[in-house]
């Protein structure tokens, strides 16, 4: 106890340094909300993925990977390929020279000039104030609960503990104290990740024994005893896709896999990065560290997640969800049990690292979007919006430790399926507007409003009357109609974001194409001066 606590102090104080440094290096809103715009492509891609990548999906997909099994790596490939090569090359680029342009510090400011709409910049920003601390508290839950289980401290200290921590920093440092400790925490996470797959596999006797053995476990009956449920809802085996449009495959594909996959294209507090550096040559030379880093972080989790039902069931008789009491508890008890102490300690500041590398970008966006999003003002006072921003960001962190203290209770499973709602929400409200931002140029005013509100309404019915998930908690179709949800058929199992987005896609398309354009030349002419053209 006493090396991991000392070991954790360390880290700490090397976090601290961190801010500090950022803090220092902060003298106005472009430092605090964009770093200046001049970060190191290394950096940016660490900074990039650490903040993509968190507790919630070591902890918490890597948990679901102990339920559905090696499906889950098609989200790595999604991550890497929608997440890295797309999001950089098609969105990154263009993001950072229009942003530039028009000289935009938030997501919800790039959109709302591009379209010369303070509505859009006002709904989005109120979206992310009320939204964020949803998926914000999934990773808090992912943390918190592996500090519970290493140091034997009682879950909600140590949730106030860590997110206190988090707090301070991201009040001082801005984004570039964020950006420093996201590329500290990012290597940290990296070679932690490296060690567990090594580990784990050397103690189920290498990679092809250990893959066997799980594969066959399907066929042990003791195995089949424990998992009738899952078989009739589409199981196959943790080293096979479910059965094709069963329940288990649609949870696995629409809301797992797509949900997050394309969720990650517009995040807004992944977006913000892409304007954080000084050019296109940065970008691409960001693409492989990040493509490497989330490839080794997610695939890893999923591998381990999936291989302890091998460790388990050897162990105990169980499978990994039925020995740990829920998909939560899966990694952090395999890591404890299997595991020797020295790594404990090491895995422990890894876990740390992946939450506050991404708590503190959620908690810096959720600050920039009250401080100049939703309270912006023509009066220019930089003292009173950094006032508004830190206001805004601790009512964002009192937020996030409430559903961090409640959610674990309503749901099982709480950290996956709280990630997924602000990714799915995103995608649904936002993609199909953010790609014409960036690629229509005479795109209407009206035609972004519109598919984003249309896709936003779509996913809040989708989650409130027909997603059982959700729905049934939420209790609101109960109340009215006196059915937990309206459909009792697959698209109680469909995700929102698939809806979602597709209305939104609709609505903005059609728009688009019988709306004259409503922005004004001078600011299309501003907006797009540049983009497309080779940089040095």
């Amino acid at each position: 106890m006493f090396i991991k606590i000392t070991v954790t102090v360390i880290y700490l104080a090397i976090v601290a340094w961190l801010g500090m440094l950022g803090y220092k290096q902060t003298k106005d809103s472009t430092d605090y909300l964009v770093a200046g715009r001049q970060i190191h492509p290394f950096i940016m891609a660490l900074s990039y993925g650490a903040t993509f990548i968190s507790t919630s999906a070591i902890v918490g997909f890597g948990g679901l990977a102990g339920v559905f099994g090696m499906g889950l790596v098609w989200l790595t490939f999604f991550n890497i390929f929608l997440g890295v090569f797309i999001a950089f090359i098609f969105f990154g680029k263009r993001t950072r020279k229009m942003g530039h342009n028009m000289n935009a510090h938030t997501f919800p400011e790039f959109l709302a000039l591009r379209f010369e709409s303070r509505f859009l910049q006002k709904f989005i920003g109120l979206v992310i104030f009320i939204f964020m601390p949803i998926y914000t508290a999934a990773v808090m839950i992912g943390a918190s609960k592996f500090i519970e289980n290493s140091l034997n401290f009682d879950y909600h200290i140590a949730l106030f503990i860590f997110s206190a921590i988090v707090a301070s920093y991201v009040f001082f440092g801005g984004l570039k104290g964020v950006m420093y400790s996201d590329a500290f925490q990012g290597s940290l996470m990296f070679v932690g990740m490296a060690i567990l797959l090594i580990a784990t596999y050397m103690n189920l006797g290498g990679i092809g024994a250990a893959n066997a053995k799980l594969t066959a476990m399907f066929t042990n009956p003791e195995v089949l005893s424990q998992i009738e449920g899952t078989m009739a809802a589409g199981f196959a085996g943790w080293t096979s896709m479910p059965e094709f449009l069963s329940t288990y495959w649609y949870v696995l594909v629409t809301s797992i896999i797509l949900g997050v996959g394309v969720g990650v294209l517009a995040q807004p507090q992944l977006a913000v990065r892409y304007m954080s550096v000084k050019s296109d040559r940065e970008l691409n030379r960001a693409i492989p560290i990040g493509g490497i880093f989330i490839a080794m972080m997610t695939g890893v989790a999923f591998t381990v997640g999936a291989l302890s039902n091998v460790y388990f069931f050897e162990k105990t008789g169980k499978i990994a969800v039925a020995y740990a009491q829920g998909t939560d508890n899966i990694i952090p008890i395999f890591i404890q049990d299997s595991m020797p102490e020295w790594f404990v300690t090491v895995f422990l500041i890894i876990i740390i690292a992946a939450g506050m590398s991404t708590i503190s970008s959620q908690f810096h966006t959720i600050g920039s979007s009250v401080g100049r999003d939703l309270f912006k003002t023509d009066t220019h006072d930089p003292k009173r919006e950094m006032f508004i921003t830190k206001s805004g960001m601790l009512i964002g962190v009192l937020a996030t430790i409430f559903l961090a203290y409640t959610l674990p209770n309503v749901w099982e499973g709480a950290i996956a399926i709280s990630t997924a709602i602000f990714f799915g929400l995103c995608a649904a409200s936002f993609l199909p507007m953010y790609v014409g931002a960036l690629y229509v140029k005479k795109m209407p005013r009206k035609a972004a409003i519109g598919g984003m509100l249309s896709g936003f309404v779509v996913y809040m019915f989708w989650i409130c009357f027909v997603h059982a998930k959700e729905a049934v908690v939420i209790g609101l179709c109960q109340a009215m109609f006196g059915v937990p949800v309206l459909f009792s058929n697959s698209l109680a199992v469909l995700d929102p974001m698939i809806p979602g987005i597709l209305v939104s896609s609709i609505v903005t398309i059609v728009l688009v194409k019988t709306l004259p354009s409503d922005v004004s030349e001078e600011n299309i002419s501003k907006v797009f001066e540049g983009v497309g053209l080779k940089e040095a």
